[in-house]
Protein backbone atom coordinates (compact mmCIF):
# COMPACT_ATOMS: atom_id res chain seq x y z
CA UNK A 1 0.00 0.00 0.00
CA UNK A 2 1.14 3.30 -1.36
CA UNK A 3 0.20 5.53 2.33
CA UNK A 4 -0.26 9.51 1.67
CA UNK A 5 -1.90 9.78 5.37
CA UNK A 6 0.77 11.38 7.36
CA UNK A 7 4.47 10.72 7.93
CA UNK A 8 3.54 8.84 11.01
CA UNK A 9 2.57 5.86 8.90
CA UNK A 10 6.39 5.28 7.57
CA UNK A 11 8.11 1.64 8.25
CA UNK A 12 11.66 1.43 10.07
CA UNK A 13 14.47 0.72 7.48
CA UNK A 14 16.28 -2.74 7.32
CA UNK A 15 19.17 -0.62 8.93
CA UNK A 16 16.53 0.12 11.87
CA UNK A 17 15.45 -3.05 12.19
CA UNK A 18 18.96 -4.64 12.59
CA UNK A 19 19.91 -2.04 15.03
CA UNK A 20 16.76 -2.95 17.25
CA UNK A 21 17.77 -7.05 16.93
CA UNK A 22 21.26 -6.12 18.27
CA UNK A 23 20.54 -3.12 20.68
CA UNK A 24 22.72 -3.32 23.94
CA UNK A 25 20.29 -2.53 26.81
CA UNK A 26 19.59 -2.09 29.93
CA UNK A 27 16.68 -0.40 32.94
CA UNK A 28 16.15 2.65 31.61
CA UNK A 29 14.29 4.02 34.73
CA UNK A 30 17.63 3.15 36.98
CA UNK A 31 19.00 5.10 33.53
CA UNK A 32 21.04 2.09 32.91
CA UNK A 33 20.29 1.43 29.04
CA UNK A 34 23.49 2.70 27.41
CA UNK A 35 21.45 3.09 24.15
CA UNK A 36 19.35 5.50 25.53
CA UNK A 37 21.79 7.25 27.01
CA UNK A 38 23.36 7.37 23.84
CA UNK A 39 20.95 8.47 22.25
CA UNK A 40 20.09 11.62 24.63
CA UNK A 41 23.11 12.82 24.48
CA UNK A 42 23.08 12.77 20.36
CA UNK A 43 19.97 14.63 21.12
CA UNK A 44 21.32 17.34 23.25
CA UNK A 45 24.43 17.57 21.20
CA UNK A 46 22.83 18.33 18.02
CA UNK A 47 19.92 20.53 19.07
CA UNK A 48 22.58 22.73 21.42
CA UNK A 49 20.56 21.92 24.46
CA UNK A 50 21.82 20.85 27.61
CA UNK A 51 19.91 17.84 28.11
CA UNK A 52 17.36 15.57 26.94
CA UNK A 53 14.71 12.75 27.42
CA UNK A 54 13.32 9.82 25.38
CA UNK A 55 9.07 9.74 25.79
CA UNK A 56 7.13 7.66 23.86
CA UNK A 57 5.40 10.12 22.09
CA UNK A 58 4.97 13.70 20.95
CA UNK A 59 2.34 14.13 23.09
CA UNK A 60 3.70 13.05 25.73
CA UNK A 61 6.72 15.13 25.25
CA UNK A 62 4.73 18.45 24.67
CA UNK A 63 2.50 17.56 28.14
CA UNK A 64 5.75 17.07 30.65
CA UNK A 65 7.10 20.31 29.26
CA UNK A 66 4.00 22.08 30.54
CA UNK A 67 3.99 20.07 33.63
CA UNK A 68 7.25 20.93 34.46
CA UNK A 69 7.44 24.35 33.49
CA UNK A 70 3.98 24.79 35.23
CA UNK A 71 2.33 25.29 38.30
CA UNK A 72 -1.42 24.48 38.84
CA UNK A 73 -3.96 27.32 37.75
CA UNK A 74 -1.44 28.70 35.80
CA UNK A 75 -2.45 30.12 31.95
CA UNK A 76 0.12 29.24 29.20
CA UNK A 77 -0.23 31.35 25.80
CA UNK A 78 -0.90 28.81 22.66
CA UNK A 79 -1.68 29.61 18.97
CA UNK A 80 -5.47 29.01 18.19
CA UNK A 81 -4.94 26.52 15.68
CA UNK A 82 -2.27 24.62 17.48
CA UNK A 83 -1.68 20.97 17.94
CA UNK A 84 -1.16 21.52 21.70
CA UNK A 85 -4.52 23.11 21.87
CA UNK A 86 -6.32 20.84 19.18
CA UNK A 87 -5.34 17.70 19.48
CA UNK A 88 -3.53 16.68 22.57
CA UNK A 89 -6.93 15.83 24.30
CA UNK A 90 -7.10 19.40 26.25
CA UNK A 91 -4.19 17.07 28.38
CA UNK A 92 -2.54 20.04 29.78
CA UNK A 93 -6.03 21.21 31.65
CA UNK A 94 -5.98 17.67 33.03
CA UNK A 95 -2.30 17.23 34.17
CA UNK A 96 -1.36 20.19 34.37
CA UNK A 97 -4.27 22.57 35.83
CA UNK A 98 -3.70 25.11 33.46
CA UNK A 99 -5.76 26.97 31.24
CA UNK A 100 -5.19 28.10 27.50
CA UNK A 101 -4.67 31.64 26.31
CA UNK A 102 -5.57 31.45 22.66
CA UNK A 103 -3.31 33.83 19.99
CA UNK A 104 -4.12 34.36 16.40
CA UNK A 105 -1.95 33.05 14.07
CA UNK A 106 -0.97 34.27 10.72
CA UNK A 107 0.82 30.92 9.07
CA UNK A 108 1.22 29.30 12.21
CA UNK A 109 3.04 31.83 13.53
CA UNK A 110 1.46 33.63 16.76
CA UNK A 111 0.46 36.96 16.49
CA UNK A 112 3.57 38.91 18.27
CA UNK A 113 1.60 42.03 19.64
CA UNK A 114 -0.79 39.15 20.35
CA UNK A 115 1.56 37.12 22.54
CA UNK A 116 2.30 40.65 24.44
CA UNK A 117 -1.16 41.26 25.27
CA UNK A 118 -1.50 37.93 26.75
CA UNK A 119 0.83 38.18 28.99
CA UNK A 120 -0.86 39.28 32.40
CA UNK A 121 0.44 41.72 34.49
CA UNK A 122 0.18 41.61 38.68
CA UNK A 123 -3.66 42.21 39.15
CA UNK A 124 -4.86 39.71 41.59
CA UNK A 125 -7.75 38.78 39.57
CA UNK A 126 -5.43 37.32 37.02
CA UNK A 127 -3.42 33.51 36.73
CA UNK A 128 -0.08 33.60 36.07
CA UNK A 129 1.61 32.82 32.54
CA UNK A 130 3.45 30.44 33.16
CA UNK A 131 4.64 29.41 29.32
CA UNK A 132 4.44 30.77 25.72
CA UNK A 133 4.18 27.72 23.52
CA UNK A 134 4.69 27.80 19.94
CA UNK A 135 5.05 25.66 16.81
CA UNK A 136 7.33 24.67 13.97
CA UNK A 137 7.15 23.11 11.80
CA UNK A 138 3.43 23.93 11.83
CA UNK A 139 0.94 21.44 11.16
CA UNK A 140 -0.83 23.50 8.28
CA UNK A 141 2.56 23.06 6.30
CA UNK A 142 4.26 26.27 6.35
CA UNK A 143 7.45 27.02 8.79
CA UNK A 144 7.72 30.10 10.71
CA UNK A 145 11.40 32.67 10.74
CA UNK A 146 13.79 32.76 12.94
CA UNK A 147 13.52 36.33 13.29
CA UNK A 148 9.75 35.36 14.68
CA UNK A 149 11.19 33.16 16.82
CA UNK A 150 13.79 35.40 18.33
CA UNK A 151 10.99 37.95 18.37
CA UNK A 152 8.57 35.89 20.83
CA UNK A 153 11.94 34.54 22.59
CA UNK A 154 12.83 38.47 23.86
CA UNK A 155 9.53 39.42 24.53
CA UNK A 156 9.53 36.00 27.23
CA UNK A 157 12.85 36.65 28.20
CA UNK A 158 11.43 40.65 29.25
CA UNK A 159 8.54 38.91 31.15
CA UNK A 160 10.98 35.92 32.83
CA UNK A 161 8.60 33.25 31.13
CA UNK A 162 9.70 30.11 29.32
CA UNK A 163 9.16 29.36 25.78
CA UNK A 164 8.38 25.64 25.07
CA UNK A 165 8.70 24.68 20.91
CA UNK A 166 6.24 22.03 19.77
CA UNK A 167 9.06 20.67 16.84
CA UNK A 168 7.14 17.50 16.35
CA UNK A 169 8.95 18.60 12.63
CA UNK A 170 11.56 20.80 13.54
CA UNK A 171 13.72 19.13 11.48
CA UNK A 172 11.60 19.52 8.36
CA UNK A 173 11.40 23.62 9.91
CA UNK A 174 15.19 23.58 9.91
CA UNK A 175 15.60 21.88 5.87
CA UNK A 176 13.44 24.74 5.03
CA UNK A 177 15.04 27.41 6.60
CA UNK A 178 18.15 26.16 5.65
CA UNK A 179 19.98 26.09 9.10
CA UNK A 180 20.77 23.42 11.57
CA UNK A 181 18.15 22.91 14.61
CA UNK A 182 20.53 24.49 17.41
CA UNK A 183 19.82 27.92 15.26
CA UNK A 184 16.70 27.37 15.81
CA UNK A 185 16.70 26.20 19.38
CA UNK A 186 18.51 29.11 20.53
CA UNK A 187 15.33 30.86 20.96
CA UNK A 188 13.30 28.41 23.13
CA UNK A 189 13.70 26.98 26.50
CA UNK A 190 12.57 23.21 25.82
CA UNK A 191 11.74 21.74 22.55
CA UNK A 192 9.97 18.67 21.95
CA UNK A 193 10.76 16.62 18.11
CA UNK A 194 9.36 13.56 17.02
CA UNK A 195 11.58 10.68 15.74
CA UNK A 196 8.06 8.75 14.95
CA UNK A 197 7.09 11.13 11.89
CA UNK A 198 9.37 12.11 8.48
CA UNK A 199 12.58 10.37 10.82
CA UNK A 200 10.85 6.95 10.55
CA UNK A 201 12.09 5.55 13.64
CA UNK A 202 8.97 2.96 14.65
CA UNK A 203 8.24 5.06 18.14
CA UNK A 204 9.17 7.71 20.33
CA UNK A 205 10.20 11.10 20.97
CA UNK A 206 12.80 13.60 22.66
CA UNK A 207 12.36 16.76 24.98
CA UNK A 208 15.61 18.49 25.00
CA UNK A 209 16.89 21.64 27.82
CA UNK A 210 18.59 22.72 30.65
CA UNK A 211 19.84 19.79 32.36
CA UNK A 212 17.53 20.95 35.94
CA UNK A 213 14.58 21.08 33.58
CA UNK A 214 15.26 17.57 32.12
CA UNK A 215 15.93 16.02 35.63
CA UNK A 216 12.50 17.30 36.60
CA UNK A 217 10.71 16.06 33.55
CA UNK A 218 12.59 12.28 33.88
CA UNK A 219 10.00 12.52 37.12
CA UNK A 220 7.19 13.74 35.37
CA UNK A 221 7.51 11.35 32.51
CA UNK A 222 7.58 8.54 35.21
CA UNK A 223 4.18 10.17 36.95
CA UNK A 224 2.27 10.00 33.30
CA UNK A 225 4.02 6.33 32.99
CA UNK A 226 6.48 6.71 30.31
CA UNK A 227 9.32 5.32 32.44
CA UNK A 228 10.39 2.31 30.57
CA UNK A 229 12.92 -0.32 31.28
CA UNK A 230 14.99 -1.67 28.11
CA UNK A 231 13.53 0.95 25.35
CA UNK A 232 16.92 0.79 23.75
CA UNK A 233 15.31 -1.55 21.28
CA UNK A 234 13.44 1.42 20.02
CA UNK A 235 16.14 4.13 21.23
CA UNK A 236 18.12 2.24 18.70
CA UNK A 237 16.25 3.01 15.73
CA UNK A 238 15.55 6.55 17.27
CA UNK A 239 19.48 7.30 16.71
CA UNK A 240 19.63 5.95 13.42
CA UNK A 241 16.61 8.17 12.74
CA UNK A 242 18.80 11.67 14.05
CA UNK A 243 22.11 10.92 12.86
CA UNK A 244 21.22 10.16 9.05
CA UNK A 245 17.20 9.73 8.16
CA UNK A 246 17.09 13.85 9.41
CA UNK A 247 19.84 14.35 5.99
CA UNK A 248 17.34 13.24 3.56
CA UNK A 249 14.17 15.35 4.22
CA UNK A 250 15.02 17.16 1.56
CA UNK A 251 13.89 14.72 -0.56
CA UNK A 252 10.18 14.58 0.99
CA UNK A 253 10.51 18.39 0.43
CA UNK A 254 11.26 17.89 -3.23
CA UNK A 255 8.61 14.65 -3.34
CA UNK A 256 5.63 17.39 -2.34
CA UNK A 257 6.84 19.95 -4.60
CA UNK A 258 6.66 17.54 -7.24
CA UNK A 259 3.24 16.20 -5.97
CA UNK A 260 1.62 19.88 -5.78
CA UNK A 261 2.59 20.65 -9.50
CA UNK A 262 1.01 17.59 -10.76
CA UNK A 263 -1.94 18.24 -8.76
CA UNK A 264 -2.11 21.24 -10.11
CA UNK A 265 -2.58 19.82 -13.43
CA UNK A 266 -6.21 18.43 -12.46
CA UNK A 267 -8.78 20.63 -13.46
CA UNK A 268 -10.59 19.07 -10.13
CA UNK A 269 -7.88 20.79 -7.51
CA UNK A 270 -6.71 23.22 -6.40
CA UNK A 271 -3.32 23.63 -4.01
CA UNK A 272 -2.84 26.00 -1.56
CA UNK A 273 0.34 27.17 -2.65
CA UNK A 274 0.50 29.38 0.66
CA UNK A 275 1.34 25.62 2.92
CA UNK A 276 4.02 24.53 1.11
CA UNK A 277 6.81 24.57 3.06
CA UNK A 278 7.72 21.39 4.56
CA UNK A 279 6.10 17.86 3.08
CA UNK A 280 3.02 18.47 3.47
CA UNK A 281 0.74 19.58 0.19
CA UNK A 282 -3.05 20.79 0.98
CA UNK A 283 -5.67 20.81 -1.58
CA UNK A 284 -9.11 21.27 -2.14
CA UNK A 285 -11.32 19.35 -4.60
CA UNK A 286 -14.49 19.09 -6.17
CA UNK A 287 -14.56 15.70 -6.10
CA UNK A 288 -16.95 13.82 -3.46
CA UNK A 289 -13.55 12.34 -1.22
CA UNK A 290 -14.42 9.46 0.13
CA UNK A 291 -15.43 7.90 -2.82
CA UNK A 292 -12.30 9.00 -4.13
CA UNK A 293 -10.72 7.44 -1.32
CA UNK A 294 -12.54 4.14 -1.43
CA UNK A 295 -11.42 3.89 -5.04
CA UNK A 296 -7.78 4.68 -4.56
CA UNK A 297 -7.97 2.03 -1.51
CA UNK A 298 -8.61 -0.46 -3.86
CA UNK A 299 -5.53 0.57 -6.05
CA UNK A 300 -3.49 0.36 -3.29
CA UNK A 301 -3.02 3.55 -2.09
CA UNK A 302 -4.68 5.10 0.93
CA UNK A 303 -5.48 8.87 1.26
CA UNK A 304 -6.35 11.29 4.22
CA UNK A 305 -10.10 12.55 3.40
CA UNK A 306 -11.50 13.51 6.90
CA UNK A 307 -10.68 17.23 6.57
CA UNK A 308 -13.55 18.83 5.11
CA UNK A 309 -12.64 20.81 2.42
CA UNK A 310 -9.43 20.52 2.66
CA UNK A 311 -7.12 17.74 1.61
CA UNK A 312 -3.60 16.76 2.55
CA UNK A 313 -1.27 14.60 1.11
CA UNK A 314 1.93 13.65 2.98
CA UNK A 315 5.23 12.72 1.69
CA UNK A 316 7.93 10.40 3.62
CA UNK A 317 10.35 7.93 3.75
CA UNK A 318 8.22 5.45 2.11
CA UNK A 319 6.69 8.02 -1.04
CA UNK A 320 9.10 8.26 -4.30
CA UNK A 321 8.03 10.10 -7.27
CA UNK A 322 6.72 6.74 -8.71
CA UNK A 323 4.16 6.27 -5.88
CA UNK A 324 2.99 10.01 -7.06
CA UNK A 325 3.14 8.82 -10.45
CA UNK A 326 0.96 6.32 -9.38
CA UNK A 327 -1.60 8.28 -7.35
CA UNK A 328 -2.00 10.89 -10.42
CA UNK A 329 -2.80 8.19 -12.71
CA UNK A 330 -5.41 6.64 -10.80
CA UNK A 331 -6.76 9.63 -9.82
CA UNK A 332 -7.12 10.78 -13.52
CA UNK A 333 -8.87 7.12 -13.81
CA UNK A 334 -11.02 8.16 -10.97
CA UNK A 335 -12.45 11.00 -12.98
CA UNK A 336 -12.90 9.43 -16.47
CA UNK A 337 -14.92 6.31 -14.84
CA UNK A 338 -17.17 9.01 -12.73
CA UNK A 339 -17.97 11.07 -16.04
CA UNK A 340 -18.32 8.04 -17.66
CA UNK A 341 -20.77 7.06 -14.80
CA UNK A 342 -22.86 10.21 -15.11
Amino acid sequence: MIDFRSDTVTKPTASMREAMQNAVVGDDVYGDDPTINKLEAYAATLTGKDAALFVPSGTMGNQIAIMTHTKRGDEIIVGANSHIKNYEVGAAAVLSGVSYHLVPETRGMLNLDGVKQGIRGQDIHYPDTGLICIENAHGTGVVGSLEWMQAIHETAQANRIPVHLDGARVFNAAVHLNVEVKTMLKYTDSAMFCLSKGLASPIGSMLVGEKAFIERARKMRKLLGGGMRQVGVLGAPGFIALESMRRRLKDDHTNADYLAQELDKIDSFTVNGDARDINMVFVTTTLDQEKLADYLRTHDIIISASRGETMRFVCHNDIQKESIDKLIDAIHRYIKKEAHHD
